[in-house]
């Protein structure tokens, strides 16, 4: 991936050459290597496999460009530092989920980091630029706003920022009931990142992996008042006293798309929801773009009852009725400028 445009660059006999930027060059004469071995995953890995780009084509700085030729500046900040904004989308036969809500987050976690990310029409036009060539019928879209080249440091530097766009494929069907267990680590709700979605993950893959080795699915963090935040990649959802809870932002936690749309079309309320009180949890779900409503079977090791339960069950077809409605509006839109052309 690169800085700048990535039709610039040009394989050579000795790398990848681009006026002004830098990548990473390969050995003039690769040495031999010893027969591959397969090893079984590290705890809390899963195994890697051949993996299959559902579109040939991603985006990147203003180009459709092919998978292999998709390339990044080795000086891009958000390589070095982390220093970037993303998204993820659900796409549905080629339609994005929606797209207004996921763009105008994208803005809000780039002013909270005070990183200036390119009009909302471009990037608009570059996530259906890619969604419409998926190949598969529902995939993950991912939309990254870097700061672009900087140095090899914290400071950024003044210039364009890189965007990407690229898609990988998604399983059909409701999601399985999944397992959570709460980690040892706190997330800050007095963070400078607090409420931003930004790339530097390092925390929720650790959180996650951590998850895994005990057994679980996904993992919740609680804040540092003790309170239920969030998963690595999830809000999270809880029945308490007959009512579904969710916490409020203020605990920390990401302004989910997903988790916007469940409060405005369901009966659920936003409430701190104390550590001590986990284990008086009836029911429970997670809630992503990607997963949409997942229930929970399992938290902390304790089985709940019901996955789904009626609440949960309520709020799912709540959100599927919502979800349709507006992936519907979306093909109108998508026809319409099809047509317009």
């Amino acid at each position: 991936m690169s800085g700048g445009s990535a039709d610039h660059r040009r394989p050579t006999r000795s790398g990848y050459r681009r006026g002004g930027g830098t990548a990473v060059r390969a050995s003039r004469r690769p040495r031999p290597r010893a027969p591959h071995r397969a090893a079984a995953p590290a705890p809390g890995r899963e195994a890697a496999g051949p993996y299959t780009c559902p579109v040939p084509v991603v985006f990147v700085n203003g180009a459709l460009v092919e998978e292999e030729s998709a390339v990044v500046s080795v000086f891009d900040h958000g390589l070095v530092t982390g220093d970037g904004v993303f998204e993820s989308l659900l796409v549905d036969h080629g339609v994005p989920f929606a797209l207004d809500q996921h763009l105008a987050r994208l803005e809000q976690s780039a002013a909270l980091i005070g990183l200036a990310p390119p009009p909302r029409a471009e990037l608009e036009a570059a996530v259906l630029a890619v969604a419409q060539r998926s190949e598969t019928p529902r995939a993950r879209l991912r939309l990254t706003v870097t700061a672009g080249r900087g140095p090899l440091a914290s400071a950024r530097l003044e210039g364009p920022p890189t965007v990407v766009v690229a898609l990988s494929p998604l399983t059909e069907g409701l999601p399985e009931p999944c397992s959570v267990v709460t980690v040892p680590w706190p997330r800050n709700e007095h963070s400078a990142l607090a409420g931003a979605k930004t790339i530097s993950y390092a925390e929720n893959v650790v959180a996650l992996a951590w998850a895994k080795e005990h057994g679980a699915d996904e993992a919740l963090f609680l804040n540092i008042a003790g309170n239920l935040c969030e998963g690595t990649g999830s809000n999270v959802f809880v029945e308490l006293d007959g009512r579904m809870v969710t916490p409020p932002l203020s605990a920390g936690c990401l302004a989910g798309v997903t988790r916007a749309l469940l409060l405005e079309g369901c009966d659920i309320e936003e409430a701190n929801v104390p550590a001590a009180r986990l284990v008086e949890v009836g029911e429970a779900f997670l809630s992503s773009t990607t997963r949409g409503v997942q229930p929970i079977h399992v938290l902390d090791g304790r089985h709940l009852e019901a996955a789904p339960g009626p609440l949960t069950e309520a709020c799912r077809a709540g959100f599927e009725k919502l979800a349709a409605e507006m992936l519907a509006a979306g093909r109108e839109h998508s026809a319409r400028g099809a047509d317009a052309k």
